[in-house]
């Protein structure tokens, strides 16, 4: 656990029912947000979701409290492979701040946890993906070093892309 001037930060105990309140409450803002897709989270994922982050030992979440114990931010992570470097990298899935704690660096001070987390199960790096119009995340990644993926400069820039199942 981390303390800041107004933050207190810690790596998300699933079997913790406080984490676990405030994980669900503010995915579920993120959800109902525009940025989130406008919808909130099903009853299927606020009732399945503590068992299913706890039954898969490649998560981890970052969770931030204000000086109130007011959860105001989330981060989601997953840890994938990287084939070319031999080493686990770890996605950035989820990054959530409350509209009343934004501009006051706690997606930083998150992200921040987040690498050390990262570190200590030997990722070689941290991806994410951002929406093309969400400006203000995409000018934060950028200041903490976060860059478009590509190979080759010839062969452009990645793509994120999906398919449902």
């Amino acid at each position: 656990m981390t303390t800041t001037a107004t933050l207190t930060l810690c790596q998300a105990d699933y079997a913790n029912p406080q984490h676990m309140r405030a994980l669900l409450d503010l995915l579920d803002g993120y959800a109902r947000d525009p940025m989130g897709g406008g919808e909130p989270l099903s009853d299927f994922a606020r009732a399945k979701l503590p068992q299913a982050l706890a039954a898969r030992p490649t998560l981890f979440s970052v969770l931030a409290f204000d000086e109130t114990g007011l959860p105001v931010g989330l981060v989601n992570c997953v840890e994938g492979f990287s084939t070319f470097a031999c080493q686990p990298l770890v996605n950035v899935h989820d990054v959530v701040v409350l509209a009343s704690h934004r501009g006051q660096r706690v997606a930083e001070q998150m992200l921040a946890l987040a690498a050390q987390l990262a570190r200590e199960r030997g990722a070689c790096k941290l991806t994410l993906e951002v929406l093309e119009g969400n400006a203000s995340a995409q000018k934060l990644y950028r200041r903490l070093g976060f860059e478009n993926y590509q190979l080759d400069p010839a062969m452009g820039q990645a793509q994120f892309m999906q398919k449902w199942l």
